[in-house]
């Protein structure tokens, strides 16, 4: 392409001072001081007002300066270094190709698009590889992307600083960069081949393209399935090239080496800068020349250091100011960056096997200004082992023994001794942590051996078991913290968690007789007394006059019936008076509108006063621990778990003056014996133990300390990646959420299990919860929370005496009698057999009915 460009240059009639352009080539060996020294002797035999390349970035950073002290310019097509986009350093270095930079954000958009996040770099030590490397190390930390390791290649000794077995196999990531020159890249994919770093395990990509099928056959299978990723002209990536150009150039190179010509689809991309590169010195050239009759003048020495083209300012101006279309693309450049404007592209291309051989099949494309989109020539990819899905990313533990140990935390893990028909028994694990390990197992394809740990198992010994390769992981109820990952790390979270305090619930054990008056203060019933009283006068007075001229009773006896029925009025119960006067109804009904708010009001208040009375907590919170309101003694806390960190960092202030624990279970025994008062537990757990089994205790405030479990691993696992990936998995597709109902959310107690926080339930207005002696059927289990044992009641006993209940029962039949002697008291002057005093002797067999049965019911059998 440079010798079709320059006669291109011919053809067009294109001369400088009257003569035609012409040009010298030095073949470059990429030795930088072999590349300076024949430059320098060129220059200083003959007229060089321009460099075109060179290839090498490393040859670059000396030939741009030594150009720059000339004062002629530098256009390389290849050299891709991102230093060398520093005008102040590079002031007279430009270049058609794309910089490394460029190619960094194209690969990390790459990466986005896959879902891969982490990386292997293979860098030969140059600045080209350097530079390299350190761009897309710096684009992968912008765009949140990560570098695991770099790999040297030393181009001297042509070998890997390390083995790359070791250094790829231990890595967590499956994505290798390798970034060289095509011939460094060959030596190094030759090194990976043996080995055995490249095939289904890993997936490679290359800066280049290498020549395929000089590997031999049977390691063709294995390249299937590499990428690269190269600059490529606009037209690849849909944008404008000169095509008429492109064809005059084709027709050239055909017309003059037509035995060299490979085919207008086989050009290389980098031939095509090289074209424009020539290109942007050709029209630099005519311009300059056009205004200026000795535009080439140059200050002559015989040392190449000392020559200098008169006119550079000039030149310089024409190239930064100049724009047109090239074969490759749009072409212009700016004072500000040796980099083209724009038209940056590439492409990726992909190794797939054919008959007759490996071939490299384009099939994505970006822009600078775009995400990778499918070539218009592609439909699939072919991915390392050919397989056609997109491959993770990271390592995968796919048929690995993985050591899991579990600890014995109900619900999350408990195990259940089985017996078969010939006894041999063998442990069964259920929970949340089993059906989690089941669901990874089932994801990652890993082989799981379980060991099974008591429930006194230390957290901070599991902690340092993982850390010292005793198991690879510990699932269970562990919570994150920040001390924990300087030996351990976590994966993402298996459970949110918190805090919460357990105490016993303290029943009402006596009776307050006097505690119907206690939902009106005192002055409200002296009010309601002087009303009753008032009212009662009242009435008598409106009616006297009608009752005088009655003889059948006397005075005293209607004022106690006025008093009598003023009373029923206030309590809504009603009597049977009727009052003939104007003023005694309008009372009577400002009375009766007065005990609909009276009784509604007495009725919500001592509803409350009883719920608020069945427990009896010491503390309402986590501030009341704080406070010492509870001794700190009777505080239970496990010790050597997070709990213990946050009762010494948040209660305590550091002193270990709780009451230690070494189980759940002995948190629970010893609140059910009255040893300690509270134990702080976590939420999840105490929620289902006070729910499930535990109904006589419960939980007091709200939940503090929020935290989260996650799955303990060893630092730098290589599967770390793929279990956390998993894991997302499975909250977002609602599988966390759907073992959280399963395992925790089952209540078999009445009570609220935030019974002690103050809020009353509509539930706990409505439900009555009869004494479970009571109300069983025959030959039902009922639990027994304080023993942890199962009890059966057998309805052909005696019922157990219950006195509380009876109590009640004796007062209720006693009211009755008060109110049936009322009655008979008021009605004492009507006849025996007067038919209005028939449902009044009802009333009193009714009362002795229901003193009969609260007097005798305890000592019934059943039948």
């Amino acid at each position: 392409m440079l010798q079709s460009a320059m006669l291109l240059a011919q053809q067009y009639n294109i001369t400088v001072e009257g003569q035609s352009i012409g040009y010298q080539i030095i073949e470059s060996d990429g030795n930088v001081m072999n590349t300076l020294s024949s430059t320098c002797r060129l220059i200083t035999n003959s007229s060089i007002v321009g460099i075109v390349g060179p290839t090498f970035s490393r040859e670059s950073h000396v030939i741009a300066p030594f150009a720059a002290k000339l004062g002629i310019p530098v256009i390389s097509h290849a050299s891709t270094d991102p230093y060398l986009s520093d005008r102040q350093t590079y002031s007279t270095f430009y270049r058609t190709v794309p910089p490394d930079n460029a190619a960094a954000l194209a690969i990390a958009r790459l990466f986005n698009k896959f879902n891969w996040t982490s990386c292997i770099i293979i860098y030969q030590n140059d600045a080209f590889g350097l530079g390299g490397a350190n761009a897309i190390e710096e684009t992968f930390n912008k765009n949140n992307l990560t570098v695991t390791k770099m790999v040297v290649f030393d181009t001297a000794t042509a070998t890997i600083r390390g083995d790359l077995r070791t250094l790829l196999t231990n890595s967590p990531t499956r994505i290798v960069i390798l970034w060289a020159d095509a011939s460094h890249s060959s030596v190094i994919i030759q090194t990976a081949l043996n080995a055995d770093v490249i095939g289904s395990q890993f997936t490679w990509i290359l800066s280049t393209n290498i020549p395929l099928n000089s590997f031999p056959l049977q390691w063709h299978d294995k390249l299937t399935g590499m990428l690269t990723v190269e600059p490529v002209v606009g037209n690849v990536g849909h944008a404008p090239i000169n095509t008429s150009l492109l064809e005059a150039a084709f027709n050239t190179w055909k017309k003059y080496e037509p035995e060299s010509f490979p085919g207008a689809n086989n050009i290389d991309y980098y031939a095509l800068f090289l074209f424009d590169a020539v290109w942007t010195l050709i029209q630099a050239l005519q311009r300059l020349c056009s205004t200026n009759t000795s535009c080439l003048s140059l200050i002559d020495s015989s040392y190449c250091f000392d020559r200098h083209l008169v006119n550079s300012t000039s030149f310089f101006d024409i190239i930064n100011t100049n724009t047109f279309l090239g074969v490759s693309g749009p072409i212009g450049f700016s004072m500000n960056t040796t980099d083209r404007i724009n038209g940056t592209y590439y492409v990726v291309k992909n190794v797939q096997k054919f008959s007759d051989g490996l071939r490299y099949i384009p099939v994505l494309v970006s822009s600078d200004t775009g995400d990778w989109k499918l070539h218009e020539q592609t439909s699939t990819i072919i991915w390392p082992g050919k397989s056609v899905n997109v491959p993770t990313g990271y390592a995968a533990i796919t048929g690995l023994p993985v050591r899991i140990a579990v600890i014995n935390a109900v619900p999350f893990t408990k195990a259940t001794e089985i017996r078969d028909t010939y006894g041999n028994i063998t442990r069964k694990l259920t929970g949340y942590v089993p059906d989690l390990i089941e669901y990874l197992r089932q994801r990652m394809g890993f082989v799981p051996n379980i060991t099974f740990l008591p429930s006194n198992q230390s957290y901070n010994a599991l902690i340092d078991a993982v850390a010292n390769n005793i198991y690879d992981m510990v699932v269970g109820d562990v919570t994150v913290y920040a001390d924990r990952r300087e030996k351990i790390a976590f994966s993402a979270a298996i459970f949110d968690n918190s805090l919460r305090i357990i105490m016993r619930n303290t029943p009402i054990e006596t009776i307050d007789w006097w505690s119907f008056l206690k939902p009106f203060p005192w002055r409200l019933w002296l009010i309601f007394v002087g009303v009753l009283l008032w009212s009662t006068l009242l009435v008598f007075l409106f009616e006297v006059k009608r009752i005088r001229t009655s003889k059948r009773k006397p005075l005293i006896s209607y004022l106690e019936l006025v008093f009598v029925y003023v009373l029923g009025t206030l309590t809504t119960h009603g009597w049977d008076l009727r009052v003939k006067t104007l003023p005694s109804r309008l009372l009577m009904i400002a009375i009766f509108i007065v005990s609909f708010v009276l009784v509604a009001q007495y009725q919500a208040n001592l509803t409350s006063d009883l719920t608020i009375s069945k427990t009896h907590n010491l503390i309402s919170g986590i501030d009341d621990l704080k406070a010492g309101k509870l001794s700190f003694g009777r505080i239970g806390i496990r010790a050597n778990t997070a709990i213990e960190a946050f009762y010494l960092r948040e209660i305590s202030s550091g002193s270990r003056n709780f009451y230690p624990l070494l189980t759940k279970e002995e948190a629970f025994q010893k609140l059910l014996d009255n040893v300690i008062d509270a134990a702080l537990m976590d939420t999840g757990v105490a929620e289902y133990y006070v729910g499930s089994v535990y109904c006589n205790l419960t939980l007091v405030g709200a939940p503090t300390d929020y935290s989260q479990f996650g799955i303990v691993t060893q630092k730098n696992w290589l599967y770390q990646q793929m279990l956390d990936v998993t894991i997302l998995s499975l909250r977002e597709s609602g599988v966390l959420d759907s073992l959280k109902s399963k395992w925790f959310q089952t209540s078999y107690c009445s009570h609220s299990s935030d019974s002690g926080t103050g809020d009353l339930p509509i539930e706990s207005l409505i439900v009555i919860d009869f004494n479970s002696n009571i109300n069983v059927s025959s030959k039902d289990d009922i639990y027994d929370s304080c023993n942890n044992t199962a009890t059966t009641v057998d309805l052909d006993q005696s019922v157990n005496n219950v006195p509380l209940v009876n109590r009640f029962y004796i007062g209720l039949a006693m009211v009755h009698i008060i109110s049936g002697f009322l009655y008979w008291w008021v009605w004492h002057d009507r006849s025996w057999l007067n038919i209005i005093m028939i449902p009044k002797y009802l009333n009193h067999l009714e009362t002795s009915s229901f003193l009969w049965s609260a007097i005798c019911y305890a000592k019934e059998n059943t039948f």
